[in-house]
């Protein structure tokens, strides 16, 4: 198992060298460019060339590449062009926004689903399977803008029950020493932002969870419907076990492998940044940062962030694979 760890992140280096390539020459194939993002429509030539010389994009592409190269093995990704400011430090600052609101929509999708999907399967063609389904089918093909701005019309103006926008009230004063919110308010004892940032955790989770609560329900009753005809199954019920051992030591252990894989392909897409529901709901994370980036052509924030994430969506695929090994004893990693 350790070799299979220590072959997976040496497989890291040649990942990301290729795509710290790809994205710096995506990022300049965009239209435009910072300078005219920054200046607006009506900059001069002069203006646009002055700003790209001082930040060196007037240089040869293969300079400016290695020249990134050489800050990112230092793991210094530079400064932004719009914001003036650090990108690891931007990068330390907003993904723990992210982690949070992708935890707890996780939470929501895995809690749901799984036992959702298993009791549809247990309940083959019967209105609650139907009911299942039908309900997974909307929740994948709703939009999750849409979604976000349903939400908030119910339950922010409508009702007026849950905050619509932000992590925390202007009003509630709290340390952020992590920038988890939640757990910040836990380790300070502050209750109020507590219950502050639950409650302004509450809608956006909802909004991100609604596909990966689809897929976790379908996959689960899926692979349910498969495994309880296996015949250890039918040996299971043959020796008299009772019906919750062989659900929980039979059934859910092994209909657990490929759902695993979604779990862990899901995760690793939130953690990526959820752009449209930051956005819905102004959460100060990742995906926001990115998509301003795009807007603002922002290269330095585009290479760094990205390079992250991929770093990110990898080690997620690393964890789901040493999982597996955990679940099924019969794979053994070499």
């Amino acid at each position: 198992m350790l070799k299979f760890v220590v072959r997976r992140l040496l497989q890291l280096i040649p990942i990301l060298f290729g795509v710290s390539i790809l994205v710096f020459l995506w990022v300049r194939a965009l239209p435009g460019g910072p300078g005219e993002a920054l200046l607006g429509e009506r900059a001069t030539e002069e203006q646009v060339r002055a700003v790209e010389e001082a930040y060196g994009l007037n240089r040869p592409l293969h300079e400016q590449y290695f020249s990134y190269l050489d800050q990112v093995v230092r793991l210094d990704f530079g400064q932004s062009i719009r914001q003036r400011r650090d990108v690891t430090e931007e990068i330390r600052r907003r993904f723990p926004a992210t982690i949070e609101l992708t935890v707890a929509a996780m939470i929501l999708a895995v809690g749901v689903g799984v036992p959702l999907g298993f009791l549809a399967a247990k309940r083959y063609l019967r209105p609650v399977d139907h009911a299942s389904m039908v309900g997974s089918l909307v929740g994948i093909s709703v939009p999750v803008f849409l979604l976000g701005l349903i939400l908030k019309y119910i339950f922010g103006e409508r009702l007026k029950i849950l905050p619509t926008f932000g992590r925390l009230s202007p009003e509630t004063s709290s340390e952020h020493p992590t920038n988890f919110f939640v757990l910040d308010a836990l380790v300070t004892g502050n209750g109020e932002a507590f219950w502050d940032a639950l409650k302004h955790l509450v809608l956006p989770a909802v909004a991100l969870a609604t596909i990966p609560l689809a897929l976790i329900t379908r996959i689960t009753r899926a692979a349910v419907l498969e495994v309880q005809n296996e015949d250890y199954v039918r040996t299971a019920d043959a020796k008299g076990l009772t019906g919750g051992v062989v659900n929980r030591r039979h059934v859910l252990r092994n209909a657990m492998l490929p759902l695993v894989t979604v779990i862990g392909l899901q995760t690793g897409l939130l953690l990526s940044g959820a752009v449209l529901t930051e956005t819905v709901f102004r959460w100060n994370g990742m995906g926001q940062f990115m998509s301003d980036a795009v807007f603002y052509r922002d290269y330095p924030v585009l290479q760094g962030g990205i390079l992250f994430l991929a770093v990110i969506f990898v080690l997620v695929n690393l964890a789901v694979d040493l999982a597996y090994g955990l679940l099924d004893p019969r794979i053994r990693v070499r």
